[in-house]
Formats: structure tokens, sequence, C-alpha cells
């Protein structure tokens, strides 16, 4: 985490560059595992197809939603691209259908692979338990475990370009103090908000439970999903000769379905963490009403 946040203080050319040649090489040990995948698939393994029902869908897709947040964390660096109107919704609709893609390849291959039940208590590394589960040659498991290693890594980078960012346009804004809004005078980074984002989820992450972690990071992600759906269609109506580069077509349709869907998935999360969420809401409110209503009015 240290490594990652001293390589985003340094500079985004030099951050893209490494995360390209990550993104490249896991891309690579995804479309091995797929050939490997189908040369085992029986159709058996499918039988029964939804064994946890829609609820199971619902609870699943829930659990592994955090996958889905670096499209977002995309739009936080369009002052930092040449031309953000265009490359934007291109980079963001484009990355999304690529993965959506690769994420479909790679959950036919190994459902297909290995029975369900045979998953049920290694869901660490999947993808691992199904090679091993037909003994494939060590020197190809040990190639693809490598590569989810680079993989989490080149996450962890993303979500790291990302937040600063965040908090960065936030103290922008006033809604926090104007410490955060500082750039770095020789690499022109967000360096106070990187270094402070990367020094507390380094420390979160010695001790956190990942689960709970990762729960918690959906069910916020899904409820800033909402409320930017939200904004989408009061604008429409409140703002609509605004300039949109980029319109979403078919009117307040999307929006609608955005809210939908992310209430759907919000449900599939247990009750613990709809209470951790609303903790850490209220102490956002907190903030927001003490300091950040204040001065941004002001």
């Amino acid at each position: 985490m240290l490594l990652i946040t001293a390589l985003l203080v340094i500079g985004i050319k030099e951050s893209a560059r490494l995360n390209n040649m990550m993104v490249a090489f896991k891309i690579i040990i995804l479309l091995v595992f797929v050939g490997i995948g189908f040369y085992y698939f029986d159709s058996s393994n499918w039988v029964p197809f939804a064994p946890g029902g829609i609820k199971g869908i619902q609870v699943g897709a829930a659990t592994v939603f955090f996958a889905y947040i670096g499209f977002d964390a995309v739009s936080t660096v369009s002052e930092e691209t040449r031309r953000p109107k265009r490359d934007m919704p291109i980079g963001i609709i484009g990355s999304l259908i690529i993965c959506t893609i690769l994420y479909i390849l790679v959950t036919v291959a190994l459902t297909g692979m290995i029975p369900f039940m045979a998953l049920k208590e290694k869901i660490a590394e999947p993808l691992v338990v199904g090679l091993e589960y037909h003994h494939v040659n060590r020197w190809v498991i040990a190639l693809i475990s490598f590569g989810s290693v680079v993989a989490h890594t080149a996450v962890l980078l993303v979500f790291q370009l990302g937040q600063p960012r965040i908090f960065f346009s936030m103290s922008r804004d006033k809604l926090l103090p104007s410490y955060f809004a500082r750039i770095h005078p020789k690499y022109k980074t967000p360096h106070v908000t990187t270094i402070w984002t990367g020094v507390i989820v380094a420390a979160l992450s010695a001790f956190c439970n990942i689960d709970e972690m990762a729960s918690l990071c959906n069910i916020g992600t899904l409820f800033a999903f909402v409320l930017v759906c939200l904004g989408v269609i009061i604008l429409r109506f409140k703002d609509p000769h605004r300039e949109r580069p980029f319109r979403v077509p078919f009117g307040i349709l999307f929006p609608i379905l955005g809210i939908a869907f992310c209430l759907f998935l919000m449900g599939g999360l247990d009750v613990v963490t709809w209470i951790r969420f609303g903790v850490w809401l209220a102490i956002g409110l907190v903030i927001y009403f003490c300091y950040g209503y204040r001065k941004a009015r002001a």
C-alpha cells in the first residue's frame, strides 16, 4: 500500500504506465484460465443452474459489487486527461464492456469445470481451486496465482488513485479544510490526500476483516450511485440547458433503473453491514453540517 501511495504521489503518467502493464498481464492470465476452463467444461456442473435462487444471485452480486467500483474511479481523473469530454465516456463505457465480457467468460469457465459445492469453503482463490480440482500442472497454477497478486495490486492502484481526488475536490469545494487541496509543487499531484489515504488504508488493512470491509465498501458505493442517479434526474429538470458532452439516452429511464438495481443489491447485504453503514453515514453527516455546509455556503 505504501509503495503504491509513493508511486501515486510521483505522478499520474507513471501510475498509468504501471497500471497498463499489470492490466495487460492479468488479461492474458484470465484468458489462459478461460481456455483451460473450457477444456475441462462439464455441463453437468450447471445442474442445478441457480442453486441459491434469486436470493443467492442477489447476495452474490451485492458481495462482489466492489469489482465494478474501478469504473467509477475513472471519472475522478477527468481533470488529468487531454480530452475529458471525449475520453471519459470512451474510457468508462469501453472498459465496462470489456471487463463484463471477461467476467462472464471467467465465471462460465469456472462454474463449468468444477461443482459449485467444491467452492463452498474455498472462496479466497476460486480459480486456483478449479485448476487443482483437475490436477493442472503446478507451474500453470503458480502462474495463475501470480496473476491474482498482480490483479489485486492493479485494483489497489486504481482505488488509491480515485479516492484522494474525491477528497481533493471536496476540499476545493470547501467541504473539507483547504489543507487537503494542496498540489505537490514538483509532481503536480494531490499529494496530501494521496498520502493520508494511503496511510489510513494501510493501517486498516493490518487488522480489519476483508469480507466486512468489502461489504461496507459495497453498500457505500451503491448508495453513492443512487445519489448520482438522483442527481442526473434532478439536473434534467432543474438545468435542462446545461452543456452535456455525453448524454444518456432515453431520458430518465436509465437513472431510474440504476436506482432500482442499486437498491436491489443493497437489499442483499446483511443487517450488520446496514448498521455499520448507518453509523458511517451519521458520522459523515455530522462532519458535513458542522463544517462543510457552513463553509460551502460562505
